[in-house]
């Protein structure tokens, strides 16, 4: 009898919300990640990504004073399945329970998402490089997702900071109102652009293909993360002229060298897309950069 009240303390502590008051303290993994919950949470959240923009997300230094926002996060928002393989070591490091794996402030974007490539089999390359042996993760490239993605935040926030339920919920609304028209607008700008096949730098599109009708022929990459050999670029340019592949998907950090070279040899036009936002000034918010992406690609395909 006297362990009675003691226990009936911490029954009482972990029932609580994990957060006590003043703007919710939320970490993302990911620029595109913070955008929504700064959508979703408005001014109920303080917001920083680990990543910047432009990043290789699968080896990521975090620095003491990230760490330190770890360790009093309210929130961990996270892409999930294999994306950040450098995660683990940070939060054994800052000890927060709340935002451990499967922890009341741990939030996993990917549950609910129709995943591509998640039945092929993926041997790790000799020769470095990344493998999502889960399906490829860059979900977040097709605008629809962000439906489910911030259904997802919702659900985080509202868990962390109920009295808020509310807010975080017309917050979303006015999001949705937002990609809804954004959609019609892509949409419309891409039909002529149905069955376009194009080549990528990195497997980082098949997602945005999907949503928009184009076709990925191959990537640069023979691996994600691997360089190409010159046997392959060779196999892979002999291919983009027999096939009349006229378009190449590059990024910001893509090796600007290689892509020249398989643009030279092969014909095509190179296009610069964002894969996250801030990665151009232009995509400042997630809405932006597919405005920035949908008016590029239609500048570049129009300009053939």
């Amino acid at each position: 009898m006297p362990r009675l009240p003691a226990l009936l303390g911490v029954l009482l502590l972990a029932a609580a919300p994990a957060w006590g008051g003043g703007a919710l303290a939320v970490v993302t993994t990911t620029t595109d990640l913070r955008a929504l919950v700064e959508a979703v949470g408005g001014d109920r959240v303080a917001v920083e990504s680990l990543a910047a923009a432009i990043h290789d997300p699968h080896a990521l230094e975090i620095k003491p004073g990230q760490l330190a926002r770890l360790r009093g996060a309210a929130l961990l928002v996270r892409i999930g399945l294999d994306h950040e393989p450098w995660l683990a070591r940070p939060l054994r490091a800052a000890g927060n329970p709340r935002v451990l794996p499967l922890g009341a402030g741990d939030v996993d974007v990917s549950s609910g998402i129709e995943l591509l490539q998640a039945e092929t089999v993926r041997a790790r390359p000799s020769r470095g490089g990344h493998v999502h042996a889960l399906g490829n993760t860059h979900y977040w490239l097709d605008p629809e997702n962000a439906r489910v993605m911030t259904a997802t935040i919702l659900g985080g926030l509202a868990r962390a900071a109920p009295a808020d339920h509310a807010t975080f919920t017309a917050n979303r609304a006015r999001f949705l109102a937002r990609l809804d028209a954004g959609l019609a607008r892509w949409s419309r700008a891409m039909a002529p652009l149905a069955g376009r096949r194009v080549v990528v730098t990195h497997d980082s599109w098949p997602y945005f293909a999907r949503r928009f009708g184009l076709v990925v022929v191959a990537a640069i990459e023979p691996s994600p993360g691997v360089p190409p050999s010159p046997q392959s670029l060779e196999a892979l340019t002999t291919r983009m002229r027999e096939g009349g592949v006229r378009l190449i998907i590059a990024e910001p950090w893509s090796n600007p060298a290689v892509v020249s070279q398989v643009a030279a040899r092969s014909g095509a036009r190179v296009v610069t897309l964002a894969a996250s936002v801030g990665a151009e000034p232009e995509a400042a918010d997630f809405i932006a950069l597919f405005d920035l992406n949908v008016r590029r690609l239609t500048e570049a395909a129009g300009a053939r």
